[in-house]
């Protein structure tokens, strides 16, 4: 077999045994510790990643403003107490240089480096039904197999750029954020900039561009929801604190419902007196971080009127905020209520709308006819533009599989198994697909990323340790176990306001053919409950998989 750098035969009929125990698909946080924990195991494991580092969604969104909005010191892996010990955050809120930093910190702490295999895109994923192996094929055509094979894909890896004609005919600067030049600072200094996008990433560099810009246009199809991060730097003093506090905090996140430091309240918005009700409110808001989110009145999630009540008063912080009202309008959301989709934060966003220099373009009113080579022309005007900014986001959660061809027994391909929406049990597994598990993937439950990718990840060794001790070289779900999972995740999005909003968590995509649809692709029920189910199958001695 070859190492898919060509160094060796790269026939994937050369049966000289397996490359590898395990091949990992992704060098993110996923990646990275799965690769440490395969390790760990004593089995021969190794890391395919595309990019040309490591850190996964770190290492490509490097546009200016990108930064956690989730405390640094929840966003982080907590398996190690060396890296607890001796990693040092400098801010509440991390920004993506020293977050890539972090990762490549871990990486070195477990000296994993030299299992990371860069720059090799994966194109194809073949299970062998005779080995009971996979063979990966990269983009040079060279060849890796494996007894198992783990995708730690991410779910927010695949860029879509908008369904808008002229897309290639712009002769300026053109980026999408998550293909942001690593090679070369972008100047902003004087120039006509336009933004297209107003989701968690278009806030974001919005921010940072309307600093310098000569003018900034922003295109907004769809407001969106943001409040106050109220990010400071955290000095030695605070941070021998947090380290001090580091059990609580990683208590709390484990056992919260979405792994946050934050758990809903447990009363009812619509049982509270308005005065105490708003006095609660208006506290969160001045606090740091998601709490004006993920600690709010449980019935702010699953009541139209309790959420409408919190809306309004939202809504009212933004006309505090912009001059002019009906620029205020269009930047309060009309088609969701606060929550109801992932909650960006912001650092003066809204007062941006104040300024000279920075225009908003409500494409509900002047919808974009075309990209043209200057510039972008709406059903009123053309807009002349130096630099053009696509903050136009991901195909979300399934998207990253639709890049490679996977291949499962019989031939049969992820693509057709997943075309009317996933098909998995405890989001780790799919019918007709031995030996191959997916971390964060469709069905799986998340939230804090880390804390979910750690439980996920920890189960999964657990689940190959035990395979590897029985000397089991297959295992797959059954399908009373598929179809039992597939009504468990649809149940789970009954009642709460955020399923029936169009969203990546739900599977929207205006600009993927086949996709401008909600599908029940992302796991609702809650860290707790997911892994409750999880560690229920476990000691049913993994209850609806078979192997052999």
């Amino acid at each position: 077999m070859g190492d898919l750098n060509g160094s060796s035969d790269t026939s994937p009929e050369a049966a000289y045994g397996l490359d590898y125990d395990v091949l990992i698909i992704g060098a993110g946080l996923s990646g990275i510790y799965t690769l440490i924990s395969m390790k760990k195991l004593g089995l021969r494991a190794r890391v395919i990643e595309r990019g040309s580092g490591p850190g996964g969604v770190w290492f490509w969104n490097r546009y200016p403003g990108a930064r956690l909005d989730s405390e640094s010191y929840t966003y982080m892996f907590t398996f190690s107490q060396e890296v607890l010990d001796e990693w040092d955050w400098k801010e509440h809120f991390s920004a993506q240089e020293d977050t890539l930093r972090y990762i490549n910190f871990v990486i070195d702490k477990h000296n994993i480096r030299p299992d990371i295999q860069l720059n090799t895109e994966v194109k194809s994923a073949r299970y062998d039904e005779v080995n009971r192996s996979w063979t990966l094929a990269d983009q040079n055509g060279n060849y890796l197999s494996s007894r198992f094979l783990i995708n730690c894909l991410g779910p927010l890896t695949s860029p879509t750029l908008p369904n808008i004609p002229g897309v290639a005919d712009f002769r300026g600067e053109a980026y999408h954020t998550s293909r942001w030049p690593q090679d070369h600072l972008v100047s902003f200094e004087g120039k006509r900039v336009g933004i297209i996008g107003t989701g968690a990433t278009g806030i974001q560099i919005i921010q940072e561009v309307a600093k310098t810009a000569g003018q900034l246009t922003v295109f907004q199809r769809t407001a969106n929801w943001t409040a106050p991060l109220r990010n400071s730097t955290i000095s030695p003093d605070e941070m021998n604190a947090i380290r001090a506090d580091y059990p609580e905090i990683i208590r709390k996140c484990k056992s919260t419902p979405m792994g946050f430091m934050y758990e809903p309240d447990p009363r009812n918005a619509l049982d509270i007196p308005e005065k105490e009700r708003e006095e609660l409110w208006e506290t969160h808001y001045n606090m740091r971080g998601l709490i004006k989110w993920v600690a709010n009145f449980k019935d702010i999630f699953t009541n139209q009127e309790a959420n409408d009540l919190y809306s309004n008063w939202m809504a009212n912080k933004i006309r505090a905020r912009v001059n002019d009202p009906v620029i205020a309008e269009k930047l309060i959301p009309k088609t969701h209520g606060f929550g109801t989709r992932r909650v960006p934060l912001e650092t003066g966003y809204y007062e941006l709308f104040n300024r000279a220099n920075v225009k908003l373009v409500d494409l509900n009113d002047t919808p974009i006819k075309r990209i043209t080579a200057t510039g972008v022309e709406t059903t009123v005007d053309h807009i002349e533009l130096d630099i053009l900014i696509y903050a136009t986001g991901f195909d979300a959660l399934t998207g990253s599989y639709e890049e490679i061809d996977y291949y499962g027994e019989g031939g049969v391909a992820l693509k057709d198994l997943w075309k009317d929406g996933p098909l998995t049990y405890l989001g780790f597994m799919s019918p007709n697909f031995p030996n191959m598990f997916n971390i964060l993937g469709p069905h799986q439950g998340t939230g804090n990323i880390p804390h979910a990718i750690e439980y996920a990840v920890r189960y999964v060794a657990r689940f190959v340790e035990y395979l590897t001790e029985a000397n089991m070289t297959y295992v797959v779900p059954d399908q009373k176990g598929v179809e039992q999972w597939t009504e468990h995740v649809f149940d789970c999005t009954k009642g709460l306001l955020s399923a029936n909003v169009n969203s990546w968590m739900t599977g929207y995509n205006s600009n993927k053919k086949g996709k401008a649809q909600r599908r029940v692709v992302r796991y609702f029920g809650g860290l707790v409950r997911f892994r409750e189910r999880c560690e229920d199958v476990a000691a049913d001695n993994y209850r609806h998989f078979v192997m052999k």
